[in-house]
This record gives C-alpha cells, sequence and structure tokens, in this order.
C-alpha cells in the first residue's frame, strides 16, 4: 500500500512538472508593437518584387472613355485595348501580342499616338507594385488605422503617404496587409496623388493568394476624370475606367506534373485485349481522327500559352447546353462536341473544327441560358454542316511559331457562305429547341449590344474568329420568327447585359475558370444597369493550398529574404 502511494505521490509530481514545462516548450508569440509591423510589412513587400521578377504573366488592360448620360450617369464613349506578355525580370516591360499591330493601331493613329499622350500599356502594369525601388520608412509615413476582412483574410489596414522630399511619383493611399506573414494583398491610391494634370491614375490593385507565402497581382482597377466634373471638360481630358488583369503564372506546369504522377506502368505481364472487334481505322475515320488531332494541336497550343482557359466547370456548364441542342435536335455527332473559354475580355466565338471556343468575357456578359444557347447554337451549325479547320495543324511543325505570331498564325473566321449557312442551320436548332420560347432577355442583349457597339469597337473585334455582329444575325433572325408576346415590355429588373466579369472568376495562377457564386442583387436601379462597362473590382481573397510548382517560388522568397538582411 505504502509503494503505491508513492508511486502516486511520484505521478503527480510528473504531472506537475509538465504542466510547467510547457509554456516554456510553446511560448505564446509576444504581441508586436506597431513599428514592428511596419518593419514586417516593408521587408515582405521587397520580398515580393524580387519574387515576381521570376514570372511572365499575359497582362490585359481594356480601357472605356465614359460620357455624361441623363438616365444612367454615364456610358462608355470609345474604347481602347492592349494583350501582352510582361517580362517582370526587366521590371514592367511588356511584349504585345496583337493580330495585326500595323492595321490596328493605324485604326487609332498608330502605336505611338493610340498609348503615347494619354495611356501607356507598360503604366498600368505598373500599378501591381506599390514602389518598385522606394517602399521604407526613409521615404513613408506608414500609419495603422484598423483591422478589416477581405473576404476570408483578416487583414491589417494602413494609410500611407510619402515623406517631404521623398521624390515625385511616390504612392498616396491605402494599404491592406494579411496578418499572417505580412503580404500586401491590397492597396488603393496614386502615385504623387490624385490630380487631373499629372500622368497618375487613381487605381485599386489586388494580389491573390497562390500557395503558402505567395501572393500575386491580379486585378487592378483603375479610373480619372468624372462626367460632373467641369474640370475635366475643360481641361480637354476624356474621363476613362480601366480595368487590367493578370494571368498565366504557371502555365502547364501544374498540368503536367499531375498527369506525370497519374503514369502507370506496365506490369512484366500485360494484359492484352483477346477479342476480334475490328480496330482499324477506315478512311472515313481516319479523317476524323486527322480532324481531330488537328483541333488538340491547336487548343493545347493555346492552352500552353495562356490564350485558352484549361478544361474546368466552365466549360460543363456550356457542354451542358450543347446536349440540350444535340438531344432536342437528335443529333448524334462524332467526335463529340467540345466546348473551351477564350481568356481575353474581348467578346468572340468560333469554331475549331468540332471545339467551340468562346471568349470569358462574352460568357461574362450573357445575361441568361437562352442567349447563351444562341450562340452555341450558331457554332454547332458550323460543326453539323461539317465546315472544316485547316487539318495541316495536324502536322506538330504547324503549331511552332513565336508567340508574338499567335493572332497572324491563327486565323479562323467563316466565309460570308459557311457564315449564311450556319445561320440557317442554327436557327433550325433553335427552333426545336427548349430554348426556343425564352428570347426576351436575349432580344434584349442584343439591342444593347446594337446600340453600343459603335462605343465599344475594340471589345467586339475579335482575335480569332468573325465579328460578334456577324454571328449575332441568328439571334435577329430567331427573335423575328417568335410570337407577338416575345415583344411584351420587360420587367423593370431585367438586366439587358451584364459588365465585363459578370460571371467568371480567373485563377490567375493556373488559369482555372469558376463560375461566380454572388448573392442576389435585389431591385436594380436603371442607373446601376451597365452593359458591357467596365467596373471596379471587388475580390473575396482566400487562402488556398499550397501549389506543388510554388516551392520554388518559396525558396526564391526564402533566399531573397536571407539575402536582405544585414
Amino acid at each position: 500500500m505504502r509503494s503505491l502511494k508513492i508511486l502516486s505521490a511520484i505521478l503527480t509530481l510528473l504531472a506537475i512538472l509538465i504542466l510547467l514545462a510547457m509554456p516554456m516548450a510553446v511560448t505564446a508569440q509576444q504581441p508586436m508593437t506597431v513599428s514592428e509591423v511596419v518593419d514586417k510589412i516593408v521587408a515582405q513587400e521587397q520580398v515580393e518584387v524580387q519574387m515576381l521578377r521570376q514570372y511572365s504573366p499575359l497582362v490585359e488592360t481594356y480601357i472605356q472613355n465614359i460620357r455624361p448620360d441623363k438616365q444612367l450617369g454615364a456610358v462608355p464613349d470609345g474604347d481602347k485595348y492592349f494583350l501582352g506578355r510582361a517580362e517582370l525580370a526587366k521590371g514592367v516591360e511588356l511584349e504585345p501580342l496583337d493580330r495585326d499591330a500595323g492595321m490596328k493601331h493605324k485604326m487609332f493613329g498608330g502605336l505611338a499616338g493610340f498609348f503615347s499622350s494619354e495611356f501607356v500599356p507598360r503604366g498600368f502594369l505598373q500599378m501591381i507594385y506599390l514602389d518598385m525601388y522606394g517602399f521604407n520608412r526613409a521615404h513613408y509615413k506608414i500609419e495603422y488605422v484598423r483591422r478589416e476582412f477581405l473576404g476570408e483574410v483578416r487583414c491589417l489596414v494602413f494609410d500611407v503617404d510619402p515623406l517631404p522630399k521623398s521624390g515625385r511619383g511616390r504612392f498616396t493611399g491605402r494599404i491592406w496587409v494579411e496578418d499572417q506573414d505580412y503580404h500586401i494583398v491590397r492597396f488603393n491610391g496614386a502615385y504623387g496623388g490624385p490630380s487631373l494634370v499629372t500622368n497618375y491614375f487613381n487605381f485599386d490593385s489586388w494580389r491573390t493568394n497562390a500557395g503558402k507565402n505567395q501572393w500575386l497581382p491580379a486585378f487592378i482597377y483603375s479610373e480619372d476624370g468624372s462626367v460632373r466634373d467641369a474640370r475635366t471638360k475643360s481641361l480637354g481630358f476624356k474621363a476613362f475606367r480601366a480595368q487590367t488583369r493578370l494571368w498565366g503564372y504557371d502555365l502547364g506546369n501544374v498540368r503536367e506534373e499531375q498527369e506525370l504522377n497519374k503514369v502507370l506502368v506496365e506490369g512484366l505481364t500485360p494484359v492484352n485485349d483477346q477479342s476480334e472487334t475490328a480496330n482499324d481505322y477506315s478512311p472515313f475515320q481516319a479523317e476524323r481522327s486527322w480532324d481531330r488531332q488537328a483541333e488538340d494541336n491547336v487548343t493545347e497550343r493555346l492552352e500552353r500559352q495562356g490564350l485558352i482557359a484549361p478544361r474546368g466547370e466552365v466549360d460543363k456548364v456550356l457542354e451542358t447546353v450543347i446536349n440540350n441542342l444535340e438531344v432536342t435536335n437528335n443529333l448524334d455527332i462524332q467526335p463529340e462536341v467540345r466546348c473551351r473559354v477564350l481568356m481575353t475580355s474581348t467578346l468572340e466565338s468560333f469554331t475549331i473544327g468540332h471545339t467551340i471556343v468562346l471568349s470569358r468575357g462574352l460568357v461574362d456578359v450573357l445575361p441568361d441560358e437562352a442567349s447563351l444557347a444562341s450562340i452555341l447554337a450558331h457554332e454547332l451549325g458550323h460543326v453539323v454542316l461539317g465546315h472544316r479547320m485547316d487539318s495541316q495543324y495536324a502536322f506538330f511543325n504547324r503549331v511552332r511559331f513565336d508567340e508574338k505570331e499567335t493572332f497572324r498564325h491563327f486565323d479562323f473566321a467563316r466565309t460570308p457562305e459557311e457564315e449564311q449557312a450556319a445561320k440557317q442551320k442554327g436557327i433550325e436548332l433553335l427552333n426545336n429547341s427548349p430554348y426556343k420560347e425564352q428570347t426576351g432577355t436575349g432580344k434584349l442583349f442584343l439591342q444593347a449590344l446594337k446600340n453600343r457597339s459603335r462605343e465599344i469597337p475594340n471589345l467586339i473585334s475579335p482575335h480569332l474568329g468573325d465579328r460578334i455582329s456577324t454571328n449575332w444575325t441568328i439571334v435577329a433572325a430567331v427573335f423575328s420568327a417568335q410570337p407577338s408576346d416575345a415583344d411584351a415590355k420587360p420587367s423593370a429588373n431585367v438586366i439587358a447585359a451584364l459588365p465585363l466579369g459578370g460571371r467568371i472568376k480567373v485563377d490567375p495562377w493556373n488559369d482555372q475558370l469558376r463560375m461566380l457564386k454572388s448573392k442576389p442583387t435585389g431591385t436594380v436601379a436603371e442607373a446601376e444597369k451597365v452593359p458591357f462597362e467596365v467596373t471596379p473590382f471587388v475580390v473575396y481573397l482566400t487562402r488556398q493550398a499550397e501549389h506543388p510548382a510554388t516551392e520554388a517560388a518559396s525558396a526564391v522568397a526564402a533566399k531573397v529574404d536571407s539575402d536582405t538582411k544585414p
């Protein structure tokens, strides 16, 4: 009994010693002062600038000049567009990817005349950096404001102002800093402060999480001037709004690693199919296979360049509509029809053999499924009628060329005869489909597109296919054949077309597209209906799991961090 008491006492003493030791082993992190937090933010931003030098994302800037409107407040009044690849290793350099630089820029007075005095593409790219070389205490006063959530990410909010005599062009505004590793995830303001007489614009720049310790520039909304400000007109300055998007940071790497991990090694005694089923291709089947190979070569090339999104949930949505059209028209198309999404904001659709391609911008602005079905029916008409692509793309060397030649090398526009035939076939497909009676909002969309076409010529100018107005003749024909009740006055809450970014969310790391899951908007005022217009970005930030390919980036950041320490 005595030995049991001694043992019990020993165990109790051990438990006490363990409890006393625990605070020593797991020491809670001591609260930091604001000054210490600021030091961490400055150091982390310096690491960010260096880390981004390893990337060459695609950059798209779309600009709309705006003018006053009595009912809507402000509407587009001309637009400009730029697509290029950033060379961040060289700072904010851009390599343009224009289909026909001479013709396109001549239309607007040449590249120099078009961008030099009013807009410079690299100026919008510069907005991914708060201050490339001078964000530190020697140049800025940084004051803590409050805590705030951006989506699921808790942030510390600071006001930033340049110190006197710190130099021109310094950032003035507000920053949001995630509170785990102290990355700046959003900054809102201007270089040199807002002014109508400087070359600097107001902007709101967002970074999204691509894995542990990695935040990448993704979205920039910028604007300057106001249609209600008399100074804008008196200075001869056109008010504008612009969206800049970046994507393609990890082109192809994630998909290739996943596919490599799924490779199966054949066993020592492989299983052979002993069936007598015929496996040889007939000449007709060989022709189909050859065309399919050409499709695959082209789409793979465009995906590797970041111009076509990897297959995902948006493709499945489009293919569901295609399936509805096929089933109700008793179609059995071989090879099966596939859908892909072009990553750009331009409004366009075209076919690559049996692959139907819609741009992200077009999917963004379509108001409903019936309008989407109208576009897809037209393109499906090309497939049903056997309008082929250039089968020489089945030779792999035909898709090996300099990236700058992409829009000159590929051209999927159709002849007028093919367009007319596809229009008639598309009408037939729609008239036999479940979308036949759902034409009200589609008609409004077509009218809105027609009304705005002169103000947004660059938005409706295609990169790879036909001009969008050509394809949409099918919609006009279908609507004209509908009963008069289709012309009934729509509800005041009906939206004819959505603004850019209205449906699809882009992951800038791997180019995956997802449908936006936003809350209902309720009653929409007339001034809030902004079809085809540029609107601000408000990003719901989340933290992502570690991407396999981010390990190298983390290593780079760690090295830069160690190099910057004294």
